[in-house]
């Protein structure tokens, strides 16, 4: 019997790009990174796969790979059985056919697959590690019980985004207790969809300020003119946004003002006193980037670059980093940072909602210390435009696939 831990992925749907593809894909045939292709550690031993598009990709991967699909999540942690049977589980809770409500929030199920899982680990007497991709919920209460669900259970979490293993050009990491004065991350695309890719970019980076996280006090959400209205009253660090910027090639001329179809500027008070600002640009960039500024008065500034060619390159760090836990038991990097910017976005959004009002966050009293580093991130820096080959798409098939 092979001693490899065995690994259920429980997906929305499984179409080409969609997370499930860009993640449990790397799962089955290979991580493409700077040091080439590296062959999973772990094995997929069953899918479950809520809705089947057009152009599903999860039936004919189950076929190439011999993986099962599942008609139940609980079947497929019990691949069959009475009890869990599996080492772990890939909770890929992105894309799909799933309703928005009022504000704007994708409700995808995510709480409801976590609660299935959970259940059978429970019931079973053992508990595993879970990577959930993404945001834990568009909701807290949601989120807060996924949350509190997983440590009762003494279950290893992972969640959260592809942006903090990703390319830094300039390399940047703040090492831990520097003395942040104040910091902003660009980003762009909808609040609900690519907000959160930009919350995560601002939270890997500040959580390493002196005292380490002590949570979010109160979040604003500006938009459209009043963002330059704000600007213009120095109500934020405009420089700080032009650093982040300069990181950032293929940027049209004119500027962030004349290009930024409607802007979007969360203002995040921590309980500390510090303030964080995110700034999305759709129309001017579509990239991240960050900028922090010491307390010393130094800017430090990067560009947070992510692998947009097929395979998404990016996502085998993410994917790396969550199968080390898979393999370890341990997590690679703290699931309360996905919490509390979990928390945070849907501030965010309630505040636009509510119209643009600030909005107190008792609530988010999350207090953590970032590890010291990650086990898998990028090596080096990747310069502007290079391209990974994807060395596992040699076949006629994934030629046709890719």
């Amino acid at each position: 019997m092979s001693d490899r831990k065995k690994i259920a992925a429980i997906i929305t749907t499984y179409r080409p790009h969609s997370h499930a593809d860009v993640i449990v894909t790397k799962f089955l045939k290979g991580f493409t990174t700077d040091e080439g292709l590296l062959p999973p550690r772990v094995d997929i031993a069953s899918f479950y796969v809520d809705q089947f598009p057009g152009n599903d990709l999860s039936r004919r991967f189950a076929k190439e790979h011999d993986v099962p699909i599942y008609n139940s999540i609980v079947e497929a942690l019990r691949l069959g059985g009475k009890e869990l049977a599996v080492d772990g589980v890939l909770l890929i809770g992105e894309h799909g056919e799933y309703a928005w409500n009022e504000k704007e929030q994708h409700l995808y199920p995510r709480k409801y697959f976590l609660e299935q899982i959970c259940g059978v680990m429970a019931t079973s007497k053992r508990a595993v590690p879970v990577f959930s991709d993404k945001h834990l919920s568009y909701n807290w209460h949601d989120a807060k019980w996924m949350y509190d669900r997983m440590n009762a259970l003494g279950a290893p979490f992972m969640a959260g985004s592809s942006l903090p293993t990703c390319w830094r050009s300039p390399f940047l990491e703040h090492p831990k207790e520097t003395p942040l004065a104040e910091a902003l991350a660009v980003g762009y695309s909808g609040i609900d969809v690519y907000g959160f890719h930009t919350l995560e970019t601002l939270q890997c980076m500040v959580e390493r300020r002196v005292g380490g996280e002590t949570g979010v006090a109160a979040v604003t959400c500006l938009e459209g003119d009043a963002i330059w209205q704000a600007a213009d009253a120095g109500e934020w660090p405009v420089d700080l946004a032009e650093a982040a910027l300069a990181n950032i090639p293929d940027k049209p001329e004119g500027g962030m003002r004349a290009h930024a179809e409607n802007p979007a500027l969360f203002v995040v008070e921590y309980r500390d006193g510090f303030k964080g600002y995110v700034l999305m640009l759709t129309g001017y960039i579509k990239s991240f980037g960050y900028a922090g500024r010491l307390q010393s008065g130094k800017v430090e500034s990067t560009h947070f670059y992510l692998g947009v060619e097929q395979p998404h390159p990016h996502f085998a760090y993410l994917g790396l980093n969550a199968e080390e836990m898979f393999v370890t038991g341990k997590p690679s990097y703290p699931v309360e940072r996905t919490l509390l910017t979990t928390g945070t976005l849907e501030a965010v959004i309630d505040s636009r909602y509510q119209g643009h009002v600030r909005l107190e966050t008792p609530h988010l009293d999350i207090q953590y210390t970032s590890f010291d580093k990650i086990p898998f991130r990028p090596t080096a820096e990747r310069p502007h435009g290079a391209s990974l080959v994807p060395s596992y798409a040699e076949s006629p098939t994934d030629k046709e696939w890719w």
